[in-house]
């Protein structure tokens, strides 16, 4: 059983959804959105009334089954494929003013070969890093079936002009990113000014090109669950093929509560425009066992469209070493311990 009611959305008219294909770049995202809510002109008024008018979110109701969701326990078989998923679906990410060219090629490095042990370890999705190391990760993994994400939008903060937003986003691009994790002005956001949010969000889309737009909200500065599911719907209408919770920089993260609520919001909008939209959530989870607990809730709640990295990531580097352990446990049945595993990750992500 649900713990709130589902959206009721006026579905516009769009192709039928095909697994494993986003139709969000489809239609200009204001024509979109005038489409969706039933107006002829998109005003902050109207992306008010359409946002407050979604169903609240029981608070103890999310996280009741949150908890419920972790306690369920794996098949030692369900658990070997858990762990191989997961590292599938990691950005390997490193986002420190410190960071060097060297850090960088040694991160990517890591993503190719995450066990020099086992050329049977699946790679992660992608490395994750700033907009001008992009050049120096790309210089390793080349053409290999492993992404290169870029923060941009003035991370972490958002706290730039548009201009600015959109050139960084840009700059990453022509870099050679596949993938760009923005960040939303929560200001403007807490303020209502629901509009602006919006064109900002499908101003850095178009600035993409074709690369995939992960849209962080950060959850820990937006107080309440209602907040998140209305950041959520938002993010999705300006076009976004991502939902991502945190920049890593602040806590609360990614919180298993939090990601519930965005896990529902992706799966409603899906049944209601056809559009199949990605979860992130970064920041904080560092175990094997963490990393199951949001796989479980990812299957409950949303379904198995979304157990792969096209549509799920964790945003994380230490976590990466903790599945590499584990999965060689379960290949040898010994625990090497972690000074036989490469510590790449930042302190804090």
């Amino acid at each position: 059983m649900r713990w709130c009611p589902r959206p009721t959305v006026t579905r516009p008219h769009r192709p039928p959804y095909t697994p494993g294909v986003s139709t969000s770049t489809e239609v200009d995202p204001t024509t979109r959105a005038r489409d969706i809510l039933g107006v002829s002109r998109l005003t902050n008024s109207a992306l008010t009334g359409w946002l407050h008018g979604l169903p609240g979110v029981d608070q103890v109701g999310c996280e009741a089954r949150a908890a419920a969701l972790s306690t369920r326990s794996v098949k030692t078989s369900s658990k070997a494929w858990a762990i191989d998923t997961a590292i599938s679906m990691i950005d390997l990410t490193t986002l420190e003013g410190a960071d060097t060219p060297g850090k960088v090629r040694g991160l990517a490095t890591r993503a190719l070969v995450p066990d020099p042990s086992d050329p049977s370890t699946p790679s992660p999705a992608a490395v994750c890093v700033y907009g001008d190391m992009v050049p120096f990760a790309r210089e390793v993994i080349g053409e290999r079936d492993v992404r290169i994400a870029a923060v941009a939008t003035a991370f972490p903060s958002g706290r730039a002009s548009r201009a600015v937003k959109l050139a960084d986003t840009r700059d990453a691009v022509q870099n050679g990113a596949d993938e760009i994790d923005m960040v939303i002005d929560r200001g403007a956001f807490l303020a209502g000014d629901y509009l602006s949010v919006f064109r900002e969000i499908a101003e850095t889309k178009e600035a993409c090109g074709d690369a995939r737009l992960k849209v962080i909200m950060e959850t820990g500065e937006l107080v309440t669950y209602d907040n998140v599911r209305r950041a959520s719907w938002l993010s999705m209408l300006a076009g976004g093929d991502f939902i991502k919770t945190s920049t890593g920089k602040i806590s609360p993260a990614a919180t298993l509560p939090v990601t519930l609520v965005m896990l529902e919001a992706v799966r409603d909008w899906r049944d209601a425009t056809g559009e199949q939209v990605g979860v992130k959530p970064a920041g904080g989870i560092r175990t094997s066992k963490d990393a199951i607990k949001f796989l479980v809730t990812v299957n409950e709640v949303a379904g198995e469209d979304w157990l792969s990295n096209e549509w799920f990531r964790f945003g994380a580097s230490s976590l990466l070493n903790d599945l590499v352990l584990q999965r060689q446990k379960m290949t040898t049945g010994a625990y090497s311990g972690a000074d036989y595993v490469a510590d790449d990750a930042p302190s804090g992500y």
